[in-house]
């Protein structure tokens, strides 16, 4: 089928540009680790609304043990609630990571969980946007992935950025550099240990700044999303378009 090329760019197809696509509802119902979850969404219903930091790297982000201290050091020292949605490293590279069998003592600083027990929470593995809408969630330690990164502008969550691989450090610029939408922990994708001191640096501007500018830059971000959606929202039309163009060449 061909479609009418577009008059700005002659010779080119025209851009019909829908979106944001946003699944909200995500693996949640048919994950094998459905209990887990709802343990987890349990203890947001019991924080503050925007108090917690969100720590979570996607379906491929993993953490090796060295690693995990320096966060959890960062954590700490911070002082704010979190989540740690925590994953270990596959054995092979043709594996998914796991969930640490045991979160015990010894893969973190000697008496974190204790030290942190009544403002944090780490766990396996967690149905993201379904974190990420709950309204205790006041930022979010992110991979930049660019479902990520929409789920969390949707919901109106500020980032802090942590690319670990593929595009992720581009998502991560343009959300920091050019749309100022997030706040940098990293902007370079790269192998080497991310210290306490900038997983500090990162959560504190994130959470702290939360109530300011930031937070104001990404609830009106959310809102343009929302209303792009909508009947004579720019997306709702690009899908009108491209529709019309489809049926006028049946």
């Amino acid at each position: 089928m061909r479609l009418t090329l577009c008059s700005k760019y002659p010779g080119l197809p025209p851009v019909y540009p829908v979106g944001p696509v946003v699944d909200h509802v995500g693996p949640a119902r048919w994950h094998p680790n459905r209990s887990g979850h709802e343990k987890v969404i349990q203890w947001l219903d019991r924080q503050p609304d925007c108090s917690v930091v969100f720590l979570c790297f996607g379906s491929m982000g993993s953490l090796n043990r060295a690693q995990v201290r320096e966060i959890a050091t960062g954590l700490e020292r911070a002082g704010c609630r979190f989540l740690w949605s925590l994953r270990e490293p596959a054995k092979t590279e043709l594996e998914l990571p796991n969930d640490y069998e045991k979160l015990e003592n010894n893969l973190f600083p000697d008496g974190f969980v204790d030290r942190t027990v009544e403002r944090g929470l780490v766990c396996g593995w967690v149905s993201q946007v379904s974190v990420l809408a709950h309204k205790a969630i006041g930022g979010f330690v992110s991979h930049c992935g660019w479902n990520s990164i929409l789920e969390s502008i949707w919901y109106g969550v500020p980032i802090a950025t942590w690319p670990l691989y593929g595009e992720q450090h581009l998502n991560a610029f343009e959300v920091v550099k050019e749309l100022g939408l997030s706040v940098e922990i990293r902007l370079e994708k790269g192998n080497d240990l991310v210290l306490a001191e900038e997983v500090e640096r990162g959560v504190r501007e994130l959470m702290d700044g939360g109530d300011g500018e930031l937070r104001k830059k990404v609830k009106e971000m959310s809102e343009k999303r929302k209303k792009a959606l909508m009947e004579n929202g720019y997306s709702f039309q690009a899908l009108e378009n491209l529709i019309n163009v489809l049926l006028s060449e049946v």
